[in-house]
């Protein structure tokens, strides 16, 4: 049995994470408040991961409802190279945390982190863990939400070369790594290196486009009024032929979250760009 499933079995989940986290967590009576929160392809266990902006996230916000989308932990990576930083076990801790607090926390595994999909159905931390989930929003909407690796045909029909694209992704993020290493270097934002090249190849944006549609094709078939979903690392939403479609993003490249309010109004945040206006307010306040 490997490590990650051995975690994931552990009856009080939080002792694998410690008592406290390394980089302690910030007054929860502060954050801001939503009905719903949606995340998705963290990527624990890769450095590609933007930990230290997740964080940040986690201790800015709050939710009743929190949905885990999918490729929480990279379990691919992990089966090549143990990689788990300090930061990563803190946001193992602090999503754990609101659990205990009382969040209903929603987990659907996706195909990095598949190995979870065995204990669908089952609940481990106070995390429930599903295949798929139907949410109802403030104002009555039916919303299917699921990872959406279902729809992908490379996933589908060519494992292996999923994994090769895997390869090829991994190093690219970890040029984005340096990219970004360097520019905090000299005080300039987060900038996802990854992310611009994939909307300059053609060929990626009509992948984008195409998988899209097909998702909520799916949703419209199953007779709900929208589809959440992740796996392809593009935060979006739009109409698509009636069918509400979001997706969440990820914290790899866009750093982004989908949110319900509690009018039922749904929003992307773009964390990047929320601690670049964060930061500019604060150095705004010292020069006057």
């Amino acid at each position: 049995m490997d490590t990650i499933t051995r975690i994931a079995m552990d009856a009080d989940i939080l002792e694998f994470c410690g008592d406290e986290p390394h980089f302690a967590e910030r007054c929860p009576t502060s954050r801001r408040r939503f009905r719903t929160i949606w995340i998705s392809d963290i990527h624990l266990g890769t450095r590609g991961c933007n930990a230290d902006m997740l964080i940040d996230f986690l201790d800015s916000t709050d939710s009743e409802t929190m949905y885990l989308v999918g490729d929480i932990i990279d379990g691919w990576r992990l089966k090549k190279r143990f990689y788990w930083p300090a930061a990563h076990n803190d946001i193992v801790w602090r999503i754990l945390k609101r659990a205990k607090r009382g969040t209903r926390i929603i987990y659907i595994p996706g195909n990095h982190d598949e190995m979870f999909r065995q204990f669908t159905g089952l609940r481990f931390g106070g995390v429930e863990i599903k295949r798929t989930a139907i949410h109802k929003t403030a104002d009555g909407r039916r919303l299917l939400v699921l990872h959406g690796d279902e729809f992908d045909t490379i996933m589908l029909a060519h494992r292996w070369l999923a994994h090769v694209g895997d390869f090829a992704y991994e190093t690219l993020m970890r040029l984005n790594y340096v990219v970004n290493k360097v520019r905090a270097r000299f005080n300039l934002p987060y900038w996802s290196l990854s992310k611009h090249a994939k909307h300059k190849v053609k060929n990626a944006v009509e992948f984008i486009s195409k998988f899209e549609e097909v998702v909520a094709h799916e949703a419209g078939t199953r007779g709900v009024d929208g589809v959440v979903c992740g796996h392809i690392h593009t935060a979006e939403i739009r109409d698509i032929a009636g069918i509400e479609y979001y997706n969440d993003g990820d914290w790899v490249e866009g750093c982004t979250a989908l949110v319900e309010h509690f009018d039922g109004r749904m929003q992307v945040l773009h964390w990047a760009d929320e601690v670049a206006a964060r930061n500019a307010a604060k150095i705004a306040r010292i020069a006057a």
